[in-house]
């Protein structure tokens, strides 16, 4: 049964899935009023490259939440490999700061996880409305929203500060008139399913000029393995038959991966993304905020996008927390900081323009990048450090 809404909240987040509902719970925890809400249902299933870099898993353990995520079943996984062309190099997981592996959950499961905490923790959590209309003072503060629920129904509800955490296509970004102010100049274009059986060999990144795969071990025994190309390829190879492309660019940048798929039940339909250039939109304003893709996007050929929606969950909770408006200044400030070389990188390779001696370099800065993160993340708990939020 939904809970009864209130009239007013301190916070009315749209969008519970892992940036909407990880800001709600971290909200709540800090004793805010809470309302999130989503268009879809609860455990709905989205586009999705599903892994998570050590950052993403690092907020699930300091969150109290990796022992669900892995009682559901999610695989740990225990190293990652680049292969270039034939050459493989393989990281292993070092075990640190409570993170012995990675894990790639379904967003079937890891999306309801953190709505469910959410709601453990005080805030409402409403599934069915959508945002209809935000509501202003007479200076053009935002002060709350209309939703309308699947029934009609029109609900006015007051609020603090209304947060988008409604993906790249943000009605809330759109209502507030979010500008973006650095854009992307490439991107990919992607086909995705699902194989019952492949062993887990951890993560495995395939290269090689032109093309791009990789398999990620998720839950019932399945690997997302997917193909990636420029978007002129996948227009003219992938989009019209997603099977048939998805196969011969696979074959031709992974050979043994394809040799695994072709020997393995499929578990589902193909999936397919024709690619956007990424993105950073203003992402604060009178009365409001963005998170997550709302606010911040790059291309998933990096698979960091669900580590970024949880990085700025928090980054955005201690600002709201605060409540000023320069708090609000430094979210967006730290999360560009954080995210400048990870977005830069992650053009560059979804540029598709690359020799394959060019991408261990960037693999390397990449990874020099991703440690930055985890460790301006591991100072928020350290009263001896700087808070960067």
């Amino acid at each position: 049964m939904d809970e009864e809404l209130k009239s007013h909240y301190d916070a009315v987040i749209i969008g519970a899935r892992c940036a909407g509902a990880a800001t709600a719970l971290l909200l709540a925890r800090r004793g805010l009023s809470v309302l999130v809400v989503d268009r879809d249902q609860r455990g709905a299933d989205t586009l999705s490259t599903l892994a998570l870099m050590r950052a993403g898993v690092l907020q699930l353990y300091r969150w109290n939440l990796l022992d669900q995520v892995r009682q559901a079943g999610t695989p740990p996984i225990k190293s990652t490999s680049f292969v270039y062309g034939d050459d493989p190099i393989t990281v292993p997981i070092k075990p640190r700061d409570g993170v012995d592996s990675l894990c790639s959950p379904r967003r079937t499961i890891l999306d309801p996880i953190l709505a469910d905490a959410a709601r453990a923790a005080g805030a409402g959590v409403r599934y069915g409305p959508r945002l209809a209309e935000l509501t202003r003072d007479t200076g053009g503060r935002v002060t709350g929203v209309v939703i309308e629920e699947r029934d009609g129904t029109l609900l006015r509800i007051g609020a603090g500060i209304v947060i988008g955490a409604d993906g790249m296509r943000s009605t809330t970004a759109r209502m507030v008139e979010a500008a973006s102010y650095r854009q992307g100049r490439h991107a990919c274009g992607v086909v995705y399913s699902f194989w019952k059986g492949l062993e887990n060999r951890g993560n495995r990144w395939y290269y090689r000029p032109g093309t791009s795969a990789g398999a990620i071990p998720t839950n019932h025994g399945d690997t997302l393995v997917f193909a990636a190309t420029p978007p002129a390829r996948f227009h003219a190879e992938l989009q019209g038959n997603m099977e048939s492309g998805y196969m011969r660019v696979l074959a031709e940048c992974a050979p043994d991966l394809a040799d695994e798929v072709s020997a393995a039940p499929r578990s589902e339909r193909f999936r397919g993304f024709p690619g956007i250039p990424g993105y950073m939109r203003q992402s604060y304003g009178p009365g409001w905020a963005l998170v997550g893709d709302a606010g911040y996007f790059k291309d998933p050929i990096t698979a960091h996008g669900i580590s970024d929606a949880l990085r700025d969950a928090e980054l955005l909770a201690r600002a709201v927390a605060q409540g000023s408006e320069a708090a609000l200044a430094a979210y967006q400030e730290t999360r560009d900081e954080l995210s400048q070389d990870l977005f830069d990188i992650t053009d560059e390779i979804a540029r598709f323009e690359w020799t394959l001696a060019d991408l261990v370099p960037l693999h390397k800065h990449l990874s020099k990048a991703m440690n930055v993160e985890v460790e301006a993340l591991l100072t928020l708990d350290d009263p001896a450090q700087p808070s960067r939020a």
